[in-house]
């Protein structure tokens, strides 16, 4: 009797230690490698990073393949006196290439650009005409779909018009909208056994921005502005099982009189559209005056263990976090309504820990994309890098960072 009364509360307090074992209790790993300095340039060395001398890199997505690699899209461009600096060239000038290793946090080695603005083939009409940008990589029933941002320039619109005094650079930058393209293998992918798509999957409900003569085609004042305003980019796509549908997340601009990023999800019933957008914000944390607090770059997964959706996001400030600017996390059981976990929603500060112990602090740690296990326990996070603020930048020194994640003990 007595054997089998412990069993018995063994039984229970297994039970009740799961319970309280749902938190997402992650911490970010060290790296190999070191840095060094070379002509007053912090360089890293380290196989858990992608970059290349020629090129700014830029943002990484990556997902495991049926044969067994790590299969990774990511943002580059060029640099060089022929190219203007960081802040413009992204705009104008990115390109999606394609990586590839036997490991999900390090030797990722390029093999090809996968997709350029559609004015390299001839088509300057194209809503992607221009540049494509910030991928991210999904499987859905049995195929894969890479989201991506896309551009075009409208032409200069004439003297005394809305938006007569944007450069080009800005006339494509508020026509950056999201598109996805569908493959079903990534030989498929390479040998460009594809359609890329004619139309936009989001196009922005509403245009508002008070000052006119830097916007393109306004809305009138007295339209309010939807989270969807002006433009919709950095996408990030997650299945929701209860109805069957696919939850689209984006951001788009919008100005209370500065720039600001905010965030919208739309509905579908397929991968590929179309999207109906939701009217309201989503990740909408408030500052201490009611104001939202600044945050963009959400990357959204569910977790089927916990039964809950989580986003890794960049924290501006740190008031999501509660500490200091980096990456932070937030769930939500429906992927609508988000709050900040009871564990807390710090991932990860701006910095580089080393196997070494060595610890670097950088500029820029963004764009982060997680790779999870087929539970949705999290094990990298790739993250867009630089040491330097990148607005003047031409020399090509960012770079992707794979840092990988580990199960965070209890205090």
């Amino acid at each position: 009797m007595m054997v089998r009364i412990t069993k018995y509360f063994l039984l229970l307090f297994a039970i009740l230690s799961g319970c309280k074992d749902t938190a997402l209790l992650i911490e970010p790993g060290s790296i190999e490698g070191n840095i060094e300095e070379n002509g007053g340039v912090t360089i890293i060395n380290s196989p858990n990073t992608l970059q290349d001398p020629d090129k700014f890199v830029w943002g990484a997505s990556v997902i495991k393949g049926e044969d067994g690699n790590y299969h990774m899209l990511y943002s580059r461009w060029g640099t060089g006196t022929e190219n203007t600096n960081f802040s413009n060239a992204w705009v104008l000038y990115s390109e999606i290439a394609y990586a590839v290793s036997e490991y999900p946090d390090r030797g990722f080695t390029n093999k090809a650009v996968i997709l350029k603005g559609r004015m390299h083939d001839g088509d300057s009409t194209a809503w992607d005409a221009q540049s494509v940008h910030n991928p991210h990589i999904r499987r859905f029933n049995n195929k894969y779909y890479l989201y991506y941002i896309g551009n075009k320039d409208p032409g200069p619109v004439p003297e005394g018009q809305p938006g007569w005094k944007l450069s080009k650079r800005d006339r494509c930058q508020q026509n950056q909208l999201i598109g996805v393209i569908e493959f079903n293998s990534f030989n498929d992918l390479l040998e460009g056994n594809f359609l890329r798509p004619e139309k936009p999957l989001l196009i922005p409900r509403t245009r508002v921005k008070h000052d006119t003569e830097n916007a393109y085609n306004p809305s009138p004042e007295s339209i309010k502005p939807l989270p969807d305003n002006l433009i919709t980019v950095n996408p990030s796509v997650v299945y929701r099982e209860s109805d069957k549908k696919y939850l689209l997340y984006f951001k788009g601009n919008i100005y209370d009189p500065v720039w600001r990023g905010v965030h919208g999800v739309a509905l579908s019933d397929v991968p590929t559209g179309p999207f109906t957008a939701l009217d309201d914000f989503v990740f909408d944390l408030r500052n201490e005056d009611g104001s939202q607090a600044s945050a963009e770059d959400p990357y959204v997964w569910y977790h089927k263990g916990h039964k809950i959706f989580y986003a890794i996001i960049k924290d501006f400030t740190g008031i999501i976090s509660g500490s200091e600017p980096g990456l932070a996390i937030l769930e939500s059981e429906d992927g609508i309504n988000w709050t900040k976990p009871v564990e807390g929603t710090s991932l990860i500060k701006k910095e580089i820990v080393f196997e070494s112990r060595d610890t670097i602090n950088v500029s820029h740690l963004e764009r982060p994309q997680i790779l999870t296990d087929n539970s949705g326990n999290p094990i990298v996070l790739y993250a867009a890098c630089s040491f330097e603020p990148v607005g003047n930048k031409k020399d090509g020194s960012t770079f992707n960072v794979h840092i990988p994640l580990r199960r965070k003990t209890k205090d």
